[in-house]
C-alpha cells in the first residue's frame, strides 16, 4: 500500500527565499544591544522606534503580515544590533497608545500581525463581520468551522453562490471574488488553501488561516451564524460545546523580539 502524501499548499503567501533571507539576521545578544545602543542617541533610538511603528500600522491597514526579513532590510538596517530594543519599544507603544499588540502568529518564519488589544466582551472579535469583505470572509470561516476545521473549496464556493455571490462574476461589493478569497485572504492570512493529492482536475481544502487563529474566537463565529440563520448558536450544541470548551485562539507569541 502506498503512503498517502500530505497536502500541499500552493496558495498561501510565496516567498520561496524567506528562510534564506532571514538567515542573514541573526538576533543580537543583551550585552550586543547594551554595546549597540552606546552608538546611538536616545533620539535616534526613538525616530528609529517611531518608524518601525509607522511602517507596522501602514501594512496593518491592508492585513499585510510582516515578515522579520522584511522590517530589519527596509526599516531597521544599520539599528539592526538594537533589533529587540527598538521592537520592545514598538510594542510598549502600540499597546499604550493604539491599544494593539504584536503578536508572532508564525515562529519559524518569524512573521507577526497586530491584533486589537482592548478589552472587549467575551467571544468579541478584533474585526467587524457587518463591514462587507469581513462579513463574507465570516461566512467562509464558519463554514470551515462547522465542517469541522477543513472544507473543501467547491462547497465554499456553493455557499457563496447560494448568497448569490458567484466567484466567476464581479459583485458589487467584492468587485473579484476569487482573487479577493484566493489571494487577498491568503495573503492576510486570514485562509489557506491545500492542495489535495492526486486529484484531477486539481482540486482544493480550506482552512482558518495563522491570523484568523489570532484574531477570531469560535464563540465569535458561532455568533454570526446565529444571525445569519436566526438560531441560538447553542442549537449546534457539539459546536457550541467546541466553542467554549477549549481556548478560542491559537496559543500566538507575544515576544516582539523574535
Amino acid at each position: 500500500m502506498t503512503q498517502r502524501k500530505k497536502p500541499v499548499n500552493t496558495r498561501t503567501s510565496t516567498h520561496s527565499t524567506e528562510d534564506d533571507e532571514d538567515t542573514t539576521f541573526t538576533l543580537p545578544s543583551t550585552s550586543q544591544v547594551q554595546r549597540g545602543l552606546e552608538k546611538f542617541t536616545a533620539a535616534q533610538v526613538d525616530q528609529k522606534t517611531a518608524e518601525v511603528v509607522q511602517y507596522l500600522l501602514v501594512k496593518d491597514q491592508k492585513k499585510i503580515p510582516v515578515r522579520r526579513a522584511d522590517l530589519v532590510k527596509n526599516v531597521v538596517k544599520e539599528y539592526r544590533n538594537i533589533y529587540p530594543e527598538i521592537m520592545k519599544r514598538a510594542a510598549r507603544t502600540f499597546e499604550q497608545v493604539f491599544g494593539l499588540k504584536l503578536v508572532i502568529i508564525d515562529p519559524k518564519n518569524h512573521v507577526f500581525i497586530l491584533v486589537n488589544n482592548l478589552e472587549t466582551p467575551e467571544g468579541a472579535s478584533p474585526i467587524d463581520p457587518t463591514n462587507p469583505k469581513t462579513g463574507l470572509l465570516f461566512v467562509i470561516l464558519s463554514v470551515i468551522f462547522m465542517k469541522g476545521g477543513v472544507a473543501r473549496e467547491t462547497l465554499i464556493w456553493n455557499v457563496l453562490k447560494k448568497l448569490r455571490v458567484d466567484p466567476g462574476e464581479k459583485h458589487e461589493d467584492f468587485g473579484d471574488v476569487k482573487k479577493l478569497v484566493t489571494e487577498e485572504f491568503v495573503r492576510q492570512k486570514y485562509l489557506e488553501f491545500l492542495r489535495v493529492p492526486h486529484t484531477e482536475p486539481v482540486e482544493h481544502t480550506v482552512q482558518w488561516g495563522q491570523r484568523t487563529q489570532a484574531e477570531v474566537s469560535k464563540a465569535k463565529i458561532l455568533e454570526f451564524m446565529g444571525e445569519l440563520y436566526g438560531q441560538d448558536p447553542q442549537s449546534w450544541s457539539q459546536h457550541y460545546r467546541e466553542a467554549h470548551s477549549s481556548p478560542s485562539t491559537s496559543q500566538a507569541s507575544t515576544s516582539s523580539q523574535r
